[in-house]
Order: C-alpha cells, then structure tokens, then sequence
C-alpha cells in the first residue's frame, strides 16, 4: 500500500512539473503575437471615400469644445498687517488652443486590397511601394515577405491560400492577388 501511495505522489508531482514547465514555454512564446491589439491605424471612413473620389479630406476643424489650458499662478504673498488687502487677481481668459496642423498624406497612394483571406494595404509610390498594414480575416494566418523590389503578403487557412504580391523591378508598383 506505502509502495503505491509512493508512486502515484512520484507522478503527480512530475505531471505538475511538467505542466507548469509546459505553461510557462507556451506563454513565453506567446506573449507579443496576435493576442496583442493590432498597430496599424484604420483609415477612416471619410478619407477612404475621398481617396476614391481624387479628393482630399478636408482638414479637421477646431475642437467643439476646447479643453481649458492651464495656467500657473504664482503663489501670492500672505497679507499681513501692514499691508493692505487687495481682491485677488483672476488671469485674463486665455485663447483656445490652435487646431493641431493637418495629418501629412502619404507619398505615393495608398490602396487597399480585400481579399477572401484577408486585407493588404499598400502605398504605392512611382518606383517604390511599402506595406502599410495587412490583416488576416476570421481563421486566416498570414506571413510577410519582403526584399528590395517586392513584397509578398500570404493569407492561409487549412488547404486554402490567398496571396497579395506586389513587385516594382521593371517599372511603378504593381499588385497581384492569387487565389490557389
């Protein structure tokens, strides 16, 4: 009875060892992939409509309720009997704050491209193109590959594979999509 009381205590104790050694490689694999919010910034709704069109976006207008600056005040003297009591000083009401200058568009034109697997967004330049961001859809993984005169965006679920390619060596950024 001691000799199996014994051996089961021996493998509970190396399962739990091995678990915990298990957990702590899996989380430190993990930790900075895809669980992580992602970095790229959406383009909004209207700049996408006025990219379409040709147009520029119209600059953002003065904040509708403009947060109040501050100011600091310079400690007063305490009155003493000497001197006389004044009614304290109020600062003048300052100006708002200048509207934040206007975001810079990018240097080529930045398109997007939505595919079964996912979405590429490139900015494509006249000899140049650079990945702005790509995102997998539900269930798709993706890879990135890059050198000086393409880039390769790659979505794969299971069997199914989606690839965005865009190439620049013989002349201005052009972009593929391969369904296989």
């Amino acid at each position: 009875m001691r000799r199996g009381l014994v051996h089961v205590m021996a493998w509970l104790l190396a399962t739990a060892a091995a678990t915990t050694l298990s957990w702590w490689g899996v989380h430190t694999v993990m930790a900075g992939t895809a669980y992580d919010p992602p970095r790229a910034v959406p383009i909004s709704a209207a700049e996408a409509a006025a990219h379409a069109s040709g147009t520029s976006p119209a600059p953002p207008g003065p904040d509708p309720t403009p947060t109040p600056r501050r100011t600091t005040a310079s400690p007063s003297p305490t009155p003493s009997a000497s001197t006389s009591t004044k009614p304290p000083r109020t600062p003048a009401p300052s100006a708002p704050a200048p509207a934040p200058p206007a975001p810079t568009t990018a240097s080529g034109d930045v398109k997007a491209y939505d595919t079964g697997g996912g979405r590429a967004v490139f900015d494509l330049g006249p000899a140049s193109a650079t990945l702005v961001s790509a995102t997998p859809g539900t269930g798709w993984s993706m890879q990135v590959f890059k050198t000086e005169t393409w880039i390769r965006v790659e979505f794969s679920r299971s069997t199914d594979r989606v690839t965005v390619f865009c190439d620049w060596h013989d002349g201005p950024p052009h972009v593929d999509v391969q369904t296989y």
